[in-house]
């Protein structure tokens, strides 16, 4: 972050020294930055059109949510409507079941899903043999770079009636359980790909993060007679909290988007009491049941919460620790 400094004026009457170099104004040293590392900035173009295509032009079709919108007619809607579509979900009892379903499986996936790359990383970083460490971390790591479709087939044929899982349980005398239809068991299934698919990539920050940790604390705190649990803690732990806290805003901030792909490949009918959250639920009922303006409110609400929610926790994070992300 760079910090402009305003040169102070010499006082009337005092005139300045001979020879004395005037400074440059920030927007002229800006121009020659510009110039001088256009190569630099050139990169960040596609990044800015990506998001300017993708993110904040599409922000405008949420003016559908507060207009009556019907296929082949205006872009932006034909009557006004103000908070109709607003109150109807509202007072829609599927939508609050949706509702609830999102920040069970919000809840779970950050109660989980946060902490376990941040153990594992913590025994990597304790491994000593490169070979063990090397493997560990290649086998933890490739699930990420899975497409979610092959994820969600694997879990899938693994939990099927006829799958690996129930053929263990059935060496076991258990009976057959039939997981992918059974709507207690989505939330387990979700989570728990998502620690196997996330956790062996989130270490790689968090082991990045120990390079920066000074080794002469951990030599100041052998001195004072500290076992390894107690230099992680005073250690370790708090060289990396800036990283931490700044994963933990993030993934509060997605706290209601819930994996919209995953829980779509995952779920079916007969799981819907557990499994349908306002992701999918939005997905129907525009694109399946062609009411868009709905759908447009229902996604806008989605979205003020997770503003709200990410401006809390920044704001949380910068008065109680002192680290924020703005």
């Amino acid at each position: 972050m760079s910090t402009s400094v305003k040169s102070a004026s010499p006082p009337p009457g005092i005139e300045e020294p001979p020879g004395a170099v005037a400074r440059p104004t920030p927007r002229s040293g800006w121009r020659r930055a510009l110039r001088r590392d256009w190569q630099l900035y050139s990169l960040a173009v596609l990044p800015l059109l990506f998001f300017l295509v993708f993110r904040y032009l599409p922000m405008i079709g949420n003016v559908i949510a507060f207009r009556r919108f019907e296929p082949g007619g205006s872009m932006f809607g034909e009557d006004w409507v103000g908070l109709r579509y607003v109150r109807m979900f509202l007072s829609d009892p599927t939508f609050w079941q949706v509702f609830r379903n999102t920040l069970w499986l919000g809840g779970l996936t950050l109660v989980f899903c946060f902490p376990i790359p941040i153990v594992l990383a913590l025994l990597l970083n304790e491994v000593r043999r490169r070979s063990l460490k090397r493997f560990v971390q290649s086998v933890s790591y490739l699930p990420h770079f899975l497409s979610i479709v092959i994820v969600a087939g694997l879990t899938m044929q693994m939990l099927a009636t006829d799958g690996p899982v129930n053929h263990a349980l059935g060496l076991l005398g258990h009976d057959d359980i039939r997981f992918i239809q059974e709507p207690e068991w989505f939330r387990t299934i979700y989570v728990g790909s998502e620690i196997w698919q996330t956790a062996g990539w989130g270490t790689i920050l968090y082991l990045a993060a120990f390079t920066t940790i000074d080794e002469d604390l951990y030599e100041a705190a052998r001195i004072d007679g500290a076992n390894r649990w107690r230099q992680i803690w005073h250690v370790t732990l708090p060289g990396i909290r800036p990283t931490m806290i700044t994963l933990l805003i993030l993934n509060v901030g997605t706290f209601m988007a819930v994996g919209f792909e995953k829980v779509l490949l995952l779920y079916n009918p007969l799981t819907y009491p557990t499994a349908d959250v306002i992701s999918t639920y939005v997905y129907r009922a525009g694109v399946e049941s062609n009411s868009f303006s709905y759908a447009a409110a229902i996604g806008l609400f989605e979205a003020v919460i997770g503003l709200v929610l990410i401006t809390t926790a920044n704001t949380l994070s910068r008065r109680t620790v002192g680290t924020s992300l703005w």
